[in-house]
């Protein structure tokens, strides 16, 4: 089986147990925008930036020094034990700390209730303790299992929605007689809290079944090998932060100047780039453990090449669906009218996020020579734009600085990036071909969104147009990969 084929196969298999989850998440969003209203969804849009920077700073990169040292340490139980031992001493502090310090920490970020930060608390304390293992199965080549798992969590999460935004409401209008914990929740909170509840049991009932699994590990403690991997995994935590920040701050500072209506709204849309986030997602699932284990091959470099390619032959397919069809997508997926205002934010977002995809793989450099400080201070910079231009324009000129923010700061990672990596570890790239393929979908999407928005027979035409494009540059490419 050639390199390039069975790289699809695992991003593929891994992919699916990271795609469908968060494909269900994005069904999902119809359901929180018809429950809550616009303010309250930002609400609901909080928890999870929260979350998102709390999630950074407890796993501190060990999950990508995890995957390093994995294939560089010939003790392969050590890397394990001594990666879940470190997380689980940051996390126990961190839940006991939180929970001491719950209502001053609660008014400090401005969370409605204290109630809200302990769930975020709890979460995030049983979402952390599964990094390792859940490493510990792709590492391992259980792909089945870690795809049910996580398919799993999310089904308990979507019935859990449907249960306390739909059902409850319902018996409750109706008169129902329910009493106990749920009830009083229900009639001192809004329905935003049930949604954090979800998330909560769906995380602690993933924890419960990954046990088994934790008791297998050999819990031995290696100083030394910490000391390694933390020099490498530090970098990782800044660069996870600053990305955190590209994708979370524009949240924060939109309720900040604009109030929570607005930023809603963008949250809501900011959402339908979902479906890049996947294909990235799925891509990134495939593409670490794959770019580790190939890294001494001969032909490596240009194995890298090609899946770049490829990348940003699929990726802009995906991006032109969606701006193709964009307000067939927004009437799937956000349903209340009120949010399409901010549907224009959209075409953007999905070029930052096809920008961000590529400048993960042009990343493979500085983890395969152990200078991760570089995407560290890349991420830092990209960093820095986000909050600067933020600042600056969303006063002028509202939350489309948010969204052109966010192409910058990845646009310029990206740059940086493949500069960097032609003096450290060349890579022979197909430039023109990936110029090409950004450069014509671009154009497209103008005009579609511009000239031809809802005629979707231009779309069909347009999709057409380009999916022949690549498949006459690819040809040979995509015969090779079908043949039996």
């Amino acid at each position: 089986m050639s390199n390039l084929k069975r790289f699809f196969k695992d991003t593929i298999i891994y992919g699916f147990a990271a795609v469908l989850p968060r494909a269900i998440n994005v069904i999902l969003v119809k359901l929180h925008t018809h429950s809550l209203s616009s303010d309250k969804y930002a609400e609901n849009t909080i928890f999870f930036v929260y979350a998102a920077y709390l999630n950074a700073l407890l796993t501190f990169g060990m999950e990508t020094a995890f995957f390093r040292f994995f294939t560089k340490e010939k003790e392969k139980g050590r890397v394990i034990s001594t990666s879940f031992i470190s997380i689980l001493f940051v996390t126990l502090i961190f839940l006991g700390v939180g929970f001491y310090y719950s209502q001053a920490i609660s008014d400090y970020f401005g969370f409605a209730h204290v109630l809200y930060l302990q769930i975020l608390i709890l979460v995030l304390f049983f979402d952390t303790l599964v990094v390792i293992p859940f490493a510990y199965l792709r590492v391992n080549n259980q792909p089945v299992k870690f795809a049910a798992i996580k398919i799993l969590n999310i089904c308990i999460y979507a019935f859990l929605n449907y249960y306390f935004l739909i059902l409850l409401p319902k018996s409750q209008l109706a008169g129902g007689t329910e009493s106990g914990f749920i009830s009083e929740l229900y009639r001192e909170h809004s329905l935003v809290v049930f949604i954090f509840i979800a998330n909560l049991i769906a995380s602690l009932i993933t924890f419960l079944i990954l046990i088994p699994i934790i008791l297998k590990f050999r819990f031995e403690f290696d100083k030394a090998l910490l000391k390694k991997m933390l020099a490498y995994g530090l970098p990782i935590l800044i660069t996870s932060l600053a990305f955190v920040t590209n994708e979370n701050l524009d949240k924060i500072l939109l309720q900040k100047y604009l109030g929570k209506e607005q930023m809603g709204i963008y949250a809501a849309c900011y959402k339908l780039g979902v479906f890049m986030v996947l294909f990235t997602m799925a891509f990134r699932l495939g593409a670490e453990p794959f770019f580790f284990n190939k890294a001494q091959d001969s032909n490596a470099k240009e194995t890298y090449a090609r899946i770049m390619t490829w990348f940003t032959a699929i990726g802009t397919v995906f991006l032109l669906i969606i701006v193709l069809f964009i307000d067939l997508f927004a009437s799937l997926l956000l349903g209340n009218e009120v949010y399409f205002q901010g549907l224009s934010i959209v075409p953007i977002i999905l070029f930052a996020d096809l920008f961000l995809g590529i400048s993960y793989n042009l990343a493979i450099w500085y983890k395969l020579t152990d200078k991760t400080r570089y995407g560290m201070v890349f991420s830092l910079i990209a960093a820095a734009i986000t909050i600067i231009f933020n600042i600056l324009f969303i006063p002028v000129i509202g939350y489309m600085a948010s969204a052109w923010a966010t192409l910058l700061a990845y646009g310029l990672i990206t740059i940086l990036s493949y500069l960097y990596g032609k003096k450290y570890y060349p890579i022979p790239y197909e430039n023109k071909k990936m110029i090409l393929y950004i450069g014509v979908s671009f154009v497209l999407s103008v005009l579609s969104f511009k000239l031809f928005r809802n005629n979707y027979i231009i779309s069909v035409v347009f999709l057409f147009a380009y999916s022949l494009l690549i498949y006459f540059n690819e040809k040979k490419e995509i015969q090779n990969i079908f043949k039996k």
